[in-house]
């Protein structure tokens, strides 16, 4: 492996802070490591849509942003992949790169990320096809189980990597409720609070957070004062809905929408909570499941996708029917009293801390 030439190609990593640019970023920090130690030769990360990178996380010297000019990244794209020994992808979208290499040089290792929703459904004939020739490192267990079933893939080519926490992560012993978010939301460090992160978008309502606001009536007869966090940014028709659903529920005291929250009040938001709750349906990993564990919250999930492999089949936290409101209440008046565990952020941190993860990276490399 150390005279390996890594070439990854990304859609956008420093541009969006979603799941798969979070990964992608924590991707590039450990090749750049990897290098760093002399464990490959060198390495190359090409972004289709980023302009600049994060110098924490890689060598500027070793990344190129194209802006979104698609030509101008796919000719680079193409001329370095002929250069590699090993090319990377971070999204199922970059296949057409891949196939065009893997023609011009038929003996370039290619490797696949695969993630949840952009690889579950419908795939053009050709990309199958292409799947079954190359490597897949799936973010979860669910994942590699739903590319062999949606597409036939061998299950002999898939590994699984799950995701980790980031490179920069350190752990923190404050138990206390971060002023600023006490001040800024107007609630009293005494008060209960249930956390959800996530994109709150009317074209993916997969998250289950609406049925955590359904299921608060109940809550709230034990928790008269709790308050649901329900962080991210939504579009109209998303807020709108939500919004209506509130005041259906007669929950406008206990419900705050935060709207978009920068990286830095993220981890502010995980020392708030008590506990961290986000039934999806279509998860293919979940970070902040992983997150929220490692600042010792209490962590509710569905047991129906990769939620499964962040809470460690349970042990991270608590797994339940993401369609049902019974289990969705259990849930939360089970984990509400436990409140912050020091059990549950050592496990994750060993579980998923970043030296685990660039140890995995290596040995599937090698």
């Amino acid at each position: 492996m150390k005279n390996e030439k890594v070439l990854f190609l990304t859609l956008r990593s420093f541009s969006l802070t979603g799941g798969i640019e979070k990964v992608s970023i924590f991707f590039a920090k450990t090749l750049d490591d990897l290098k760093n130690s002399s464990q490959i030769q060198s390495y190359r990360v090409l972004s289709m849509y980023d302009d600049q990178p994060d110098p924490d996380y890689v060598s500027p010297g070793s990344f190129r942003g194209y802006s979104g000019k698609k030509s101008a990244f796919g000719l680079a794209a193409i001329k370095h992949g002929l250069k590699a020994d090993v090319l990377i992808l971070s999204h199922v979208h970059l296949l057409f790169f891949a196939q065009i290499i893997k023609m011009l040089k038929p003996g370039v290792r290619i490797v696949l990320i695969a993630h949840g929703i952009e690889i579950w459904n419908g795939l053009a004939s050709w990309k199958k096809k292409l799947l079954n020739k190359i490597e897949i490192w799936a973010v979860s267990q669910y994942t590699a189980t739903q590319i062999t079933k949606q597409h036939g893939t061998n299950p002999s080519l898939i590994k699984v990597l799950n995701n980790s926490l980031d490179p920069f992560f350190k752990t923190s012993n404050e138990i206390s409720k971060p002023n600023l978010l006490l001040n800024k939301y107007g609630i009293n460090s005494n008060q209960k609070v249930l956390l959800t992160i996530c994109r709150l978008s009317s074209a993916e309502q997969y998250k289950g957070y609406d049925l955590v606001i359904k299921s608060l009536n109940q809550i709230i007869k034990i928790y008269p004062d709790f308050v649901y966090v329900l962080a991210g940014k939504a579009d109209v028709t998303e807020l709108n809905r939500l919004t209506i659903l509130i005041e259906e529920y007669g929950l406008t005291d206990n419900v705050i929408l935060t709207g978009f929250v920068p990286d830095l009040e993220l981890d502010l938001h995980y020392q708030l909570a008590d506990v961290f709750i986000m039934p999806s349906k279509a998860e293919g990993f979940g970070l902040v499941f992983i997150e929220a564990a490692a600042h010792g919250c209490a962590v509710v999930a569905g047991n129906a996708d990769g939620s499964t492999d962040a809470l460690l089949n349970g042990e991270l936290g608590i797994l339940i029917d993401p369609n049902s409101l019974a289990e969705i209440e259990t849930a939360i008046l089970t984990a509400l009293p436990k409140g912050k565990q020091e059990a549950i952020k050592k496990i994750c941190v060993e579980k998923f801390g970043y030296e685990v993860y660039k140890k995995k990276v290596a040995g599937l490399l090698n």
